[in-house]
């Protein structure tokens, strides 16, 4: 019996020391490969950068238009009056052209006005309305008489005049594809120079610069009897930027 006992425990032990051998050596191998992976990710491989750029001239105008209108002794008078002026706006606008889906209110603000005088203090003046619309333009022949008509029916501040791309991703996929071009001509001229050899593209990046919308001209005005004339509008080019980087592994 003792000897039965004893040869179960010396199988128990071997059982016990192959399963700790095995596992050791599962560790150490996923170690060593951890390490092989990492030694190949950092030493053997480069980055390289391509820059494309598109040019292209913008297709919308923006343009802020607004009514402001003070001294109404109720909020229903000065809320009457800047409304007809806004109306007429609106209306001389789409006359022009621009449909309501270009049209946007960006702005309704009504507050009251004080004077403050020492003998007084506080003294209620009426009523302040303020409203703005944002206008899309994509007739770039109206833009001076849009301005013209909209400020010869009431409006008395036109800002931040300016000019963007309404749809750049087209624009957007030339320019990298430059870019693209770019990067693997600069990677063959390094591999060529360097004596190394190329092997897959393991990483890309891309990084885009969006044509974002910029100003022409801020344009101001002062009482709405005042001329404005149309001005001629100069929306000038965009360029459209993207930089790509190609990382390879190196043979």
């Amino acid at each position: 019996m003792e000897e039965q006992t004893a040869k179960f425990l010396n199988k128990t032990f071997m059982l016990s020391a192959i399963l700790v051998v095995g596992v050791l050596v599962y560790f150490v191998g996923q170690m060593f490969y951890q390490q092989k992976s990492l030694d190949q990710q950092n030493v053997y491989q480069i980055t390289v950068s391509g820059e494309g750029k598109v040019y292209a001239k913008p297709d919308v105008a923006i343009v802020s238009l607004g009514v402001t209108t003070e001294g109404g002794a109720t909020v229903s008078d000065v809320t009457n009056k800047n409304t007809e002026r806004m109306n007429a706006v609106i209306e001389a606008v789409k006359s022009l052209g621009v449909e309501d889906k270009d049209i946007q209110t960006t702005n309704y603000s009504l507050s009251p006005l004080y004077n403050y005088t020492e003998a007084a203090g506080r003294l209620f003046q009426g009523y302040k309305l303020d409203q703005s619309i944002q206008v899309k333009i994509r007739d770039f022949t109206k833009i001076g008489d849009i301005l013209a008509q909209a400020t010869a029916k009431g409006a008395n501040l036109a800002s931040n005049l300016q000019f963007t791309i309404d749809n750049p991703e087209q624009l957007k996929e030339q320019a990298r594809a430059k870019a693209i071009a770019k990067a693997k001509t600069n990677a063959q001229n390094l591999a060529k120079e360097s004596g190394i050899s190329l092997g897959k593209v393991i990483n890309v990046y891309e990084n885009y610069n969006y044509p974002m919308a910029y100003s022409s001209a801020k344009l101001g005005m002062g009482s709405v009897a005042e001329a404005f004339p149309a001005p001629i509008i100069q929306p000038g080019q965009q360029e459209i930027d993207v930089t790509i980087n190609l990382t390879y592994q190196v043979k």
